[in-house]
């Protein structure tokens, strides 16, 4: 369990970023669903509570998610059954149970940079863009390659296109952390592989996706970039799985993946 030695509500995100950088034990809470994991201590925790954040909204060219969104609210709003043929949706809906998805943010979710997340290998597949309020917005790509600093994650932006995608995952149990997940997406010729619980952070297998631009696809060039993925990336050992039995799992997921997309038709 985690402790606190004081708790502040801040309405602007200008007095959020003073608080949070005032002391190096300061941190902004999320859902606080793993922090009640490990056992923190913290100086001051900041909620956001008061800078409604917790929203999706359609804006041009683009869907927006406040930080403070919960997991549950991403996996029943409507845009996200409707887009992508529901990749969001899918890559969260076994995440513990609905209550914990209930408290769940997408912005803690995503600015941990957790290996074990199921959202991020689904967000890596399409187009999206992370905003943090000192930083600016850049694509998650680069956020996920930055060094960690203090910085307070805003929204996120996911563009909106036609893009086809997936999900997939190997659990041991239904509600627990998987073992391996991908996602796979295709827009017009341009391919996205991406493959978390590796088990470190979620990462683009870049060569593997470019080698599936190739038109009509037999069944030989996928199971070579199913092949390509699962070498390109590397893998690790925990009590979850070896790093060779993810490597091997990654060949068969990617290769289903891909086969799924290619089944998809556009709305």
């Amino acid at each position: 369990m985690f402790t606190l030695n004081a708790l502040v509500q801040p309405d602007n995100l200008a007095e959020t970023y003073q608080i949070l950088s005032d002391k190096r034990n300061n941190t902004i809470l999320g859902g606080c669903a793993f922090l009640k994991m490990g056992s923190k201590r913290i100086g001051t925790a900041i909620d956001l509570t008061n800078l409604k954040l917790d929203y999706i909204k359609e804006q041009e060219g683009f869907i927006e998610i406040g930080a403070m969104t919960s997991l549950r609210e991403l996996e029943t709003h409507k845009l996200f059954n409707e887009y992508f043929n529901g990749v969001l949706p899918k890559s969260v809906h076994n995440i513990i149970g609905v209550q914990f998805r209930n408290g769940v943010t997408v912005g803690a979710s995503v600015y941990a940079k957790y290996g074990f997340s199921d959202l991020l290998t689904a967000l890596l597949v399409l187009d999206t863009e992370v905003e943090l309020y000192k930083s600016g917005r850049m694509s998650l790509v680069d956020f996920l390659n930055r060094p960690k600093e203090k910085d307070i994650l805003v929204r996120l932006w996911i563009k909106k296109n036609d893009r086809q995608a997936t999900y997939l995952s190997l659990r041991k149990s239904a509600s627990d952390y998987a073992v391996l997940n991908v996602a796979v997406s295709k827009l017009g010729e341009q391919w996205t592989v991406a493959v978390g619980a590796r088990p470190s952070k979620a990462a683009i297998a870049f060569s593997a996706s470019a080698a599936l631009a190739q038109g009509n696809l037999s069944v030989e060039e996928i199971e070579d970039a199913a092949q390509g993925a699962s070498e390109e990336l590397s893998f690790g050992t925990n009590m979850r799985g070896t790093a060779d039995y993810r490597k091997a799992l990654c060949r068969v997921l990617v290769k289903r993946g891909i086969m799924e997309v290619l089944q998809c038709k556009l709305k």
